[in-house]
């Protein structure tokens, strides 16, 4: 599980990870996206046929990277879909409210004009190792 000084730094409002998949050939690809900490481990969310949601599939190891300057934390672990697209749809708009929390008519226009027209899918990532990097 995420816990201590991990947990609290990935609840930060607003914070962004760096997601890296690979690729069919192997190479590493990254995408910068939202997400959400669960109890037991990082929800994230795609619209089906982008690069990254497509290497998940086919290869569920991952890392992520969350920073805010020299601070940072660093997950490696497996993904496991969650292709119900009612629960996918539930996941992206509560990710939109959380990351619009400042500006909530932008996040529901985006979940009404955007999101529910996309086939989307959620992952859960499971950690398999976390390194903390605080900046004292």
């Amino acid at each position: 599980p995420i816990e201590g000084w991990a947990r609290e730094f990935l609840s930060r409002p607003g914070q962004f990870a760096t997601l890296s998949t690979l690729a069919a050939d192997g190479a590493p690809i990254q995408a910068v996206i939202w997400y959400t900490l669960t109890d037991d481990g990082i929800l994230i969310n795609s619209a089906v046929g982008r690069a990254w949601p497509t290497n998940q599939l086919r290869d569920g190891r991952c890392a992520l990277a969350f920073e805010d300057g020299y601070a940072w934390v660093g997950i490696r672990g497996t993904a496991e879909a969650i292709t119900d697209q009612p629960t996918a749809q539930a996941d992206i708009a509560a990710m939109s409210r959380r990351y619009y929390a400042d500006d909530p008519a932008k996040g529901e226009r985006l979940i009404s004009e955007r999101f529910t027209q996309q086939d989307r899918i959620s992952f859960v990532i499971r950690p398999a190792s976390i390194v903390e990097h605080p900046d004292v």
